[in-house]
């Protein structure tokens, strides 16, 4: 009586990946439930902007606010309630474009304010300055 033990308790050498696809899709689960949870999202109604950069006139008058919220009209110091008599005087003509150049450390509050201020003062044509992707200043009008 021979017995053939051998075969009967041979070793597979497989992998059962029946365990490793159930956990797979017990985290894929969870990640679709979390992914949609974990973002912000604001109800932002965002204006889109095709406009291409427009040429600068020879002499264009520019309104600098600086990172201290001091305001120059030019190069020249301004104050904030002098802003639109020394526009007055140096242009005479509320028609003309003005850019409007802010530091990026200052408040979006301030700058509205400059912006509202001009308004008031009659400036209606106001573009506001901002550097493109080399570097140079383009204005967003």
């Amino acid at each position: 009586m021979a017995v053939h033990l051998k075969s009967d308790l041979q070793e597979t050498h497989e992998i059962n990946v029946t365990p490793f696809i159930d956990v797979m899709l017990v985290l894929l689960i969870i990640f679709m439930v979390a992914a949609p949870l974990a973002t912000v999202d604001l109800p932002v109604d965002l204006p889109a902007s095709n406009a291409a950069p427009h040429e600068k006139p020879d002499k264009p008058i520019y309104v600098t606010i600086q990172g201290d919220l001091a305001l120059a009209l030019g190069e020249t110091p301004v104050k904030r309630n002098d802003l639109v008599s020394a526009l007055d005087a140096l242009l005479g003509d509320k028609s003309k474009r003005i850019y409007l150049r802010a530091d990026t450390s200052v408040p979006y509050g301030e700058m509205m304010a400059i912006l509202e201020r001009l308004r008031a003062g009659g400036y209606l044509r106001v573009a506001l300055v901002a550097l493109d992707a080399g570097g140079k200043e383009q204005a967003a009008q």
